[in-house]
């Protein structure tokens, strides 16, 4: 009597099929990859997750030290450790997952000869695990927004467009994912494109109005390079949408959304094309 196969590896018809039923077969993997990520980040270390907190804390500090003390930058009226966190940890949050993805080919190699799984799951897993440390910047953020909201005289005014927070962070994935899976698959060849990116994602912090709000630049070529920017709008939203300030435009995130939607596509074909070659050139 013929037995059937419990598992069939077979190439993929196209660059751009994702097998999702696969992905979630592996779940229970993509799981324990998630917690691998969250225990490893600061093991061994003195004080552990409080890093989570110390480090955002020390960057506001310094950005209110540099660009609101000596370069006189403005907020919009909002008080500077309150903008300027809004800003980090969405920022934080696509950064490391862009950085983290990027290496998912290099260093998984061993993993990836040795067993056969759909490798999407490490850059997912990676992705996901990163929001436990947003969720714990974002925390940060609400004891620092009611703080001054409730014992100061500043004035923030949330609105209904708070609901798109979940759509804002589901944009910042998706473009972490995508850009990261891209250079990932391009790392494998071209390893000099591991430093260009880590030099590429500080200046891209200043093409985004992370440290400045957008209502500060003048200049219209300038402003429309910005705009350009899809983490401009999905910035200026957040702070639109919890603090009152801000330029928002369903037109501007909507174009980040379809940016989002087609870098994810281009990484993903370009990871579908890499992997099943990649273990020749790692």
């Amino acid at each position: 009597m013929q037995s059937k196969w419990t598992t069939v590896i077979q190439p993929k018809n196209s660059l751009l099929q994702v097998d999702f039923r696969e992905l979630w077969q592996y779940r229970d993997l993509y799981r324990m990859l998630v917690k691998r990520d969250i225990v490893v980040w600061y093991k061994q270390t003195i004080l552990g997750p409080l890093w989570f907190f110390i480090q955002p804390i020390l960057t506001t500090i310094m950005f209110m030290i540099v660009f609101g003390g000596i370069a006189k930058i403005g907020t919009d009226g909002i008080p500077q450790p309150l903008f300027y966190l809004a800003g980090i940890c969405l920022w934080n949050y696509f950064a490391e997952s862009l950085n983290q993805t990027s290496n998912t080919f290099i260093q998984n190699s061993a993993l990836f000869g040795k067993v056969y799984f759909p490798r999407l799951v490490v850059p997912f897993a990676t992705v996901t695990s990163n929001l436990v440390r947003l969720g714990i910047q974002l925390l940060l953020f609400v004891f620092v927004y009611l703080y001054f909201a409730f014992f100061t005289e500043a004035t923030v005014a949330p609105n209904l467009y708070i609901c798109l927070v979940p759509l804002l962070i589901l944009l910042l994935s998706g473009l972490a994912l995508g850009f990261g899976v891209l250079f990932s698959s391009l790392t494998t060849k071209y390893r000099d494109l591991t430093f260009l990116l880590s030099f590429l994602v500080q200046l891209w912090m200043y093409a985004t109005p992370v440290i400045y709000p957008l209502s500060t630049i003048e200049n219209p070529t300038l402003k429309t390079l910005m705009l350009l920017n899809p983490m401009t709008a999905i910035l200026e939203t957040f702070k639109y949408a919890v603090l009152g300030v801000g330029q928002f435009r369903f037109e501007y995130l909507t174009y980040s959304a379809l940016f989002t939607f087609f870098i994810m596509a281009i990484g993903i074909v370009v990871f579908n094309k890499v992997q099943r070659t990649f273990m020749d050139t790692v």
